[in-house]
């Protein structure tokens, strides 16, 4: 078997900050915005970064969101064709809430338990990301969760099995886990489930 490769793009971090969605203002640190140089990796995430509810976001299993770059098209037509942007904007890396804007497999040839070897760090792919109200916010439409569920484009969370350093430009090579389920049939479970 031919192990398959994952290249960063970009490394995201963010803080915590305060979004108004319609008459209430949340807790959120959805935007990440892209840095140069080696990030420390820790067994909670990336140096730098935060997550502002930590019931669906960081902790030791999510303590790394991955999202493929091959995506970002997507939520620009989708984006365009709502009206949210007249132009044919590029969204910056870290727009979706990203720490990894990767260049690498897609959700349905990731498997829960694969690992990323990367020079100075090791990853584990754990879960999908679901989309909550504040992706829909910040993605300037209400349907923007259900487009994620539609199209499967959710991304996926990491664990660190080494801590290290990890950097944009660096490749990783993906070692199997189990192969049991993958990123995608994850998250179509958890849709299935919401939806009886």
């Amino acid at each position: 078997m031919t192990l398959a490769t994952v290249v960063v793009h970009h490394v995201n971090i963010g803080s915590a900050r305060r979004l108004k969605i319609g008459e209430r203002s949340v807790l959120t640190a959805i935007g990440k915005a892209s840095v140069t140089g080696p990030v420390a990796v820790g067994a909670l995430g990336l140096a730098g970064d935060e997550q502002a509810d930590l019931s669906v976001h960081g902790g030791l299993g999510k303590a790394v969101y991955a999202y493929p770059a091959a995506h970002y098209a997507f939520w620009q037509a989708q984006r365009r064709e709502r009206g949210v942007s007249l132009f044919d904007e590029t969204l910056p890396p870290g727009f979706l809430g990203e720490n990894l804007t990767i260049d690498g497999p897609l959700e349905d040839a990731v498997f829960v338990g694969d690992e990323w070897h990367f020079p100075d760090c090791v990853l584990r792919v754990t879960a999908p990301r679901e989309p909550c109200f504040k992706f829909s916010a910040v993605m300037g439409f209400a349907q923007a969760g259900r487009a994620m569920a539609l199209a499967g484009c959710c991304g996926y969370y990491l664990a660190v099995d080494r801590p290290g350093t990890i950097a944009a430009g660096q490749s990783a090579t993906l070692v199997p886990g189990q192969r049991g389920l993958s990123i995608a049939q994850a998250f179509a479970g958890k849709f299935a489930k919401h939806a009886r």
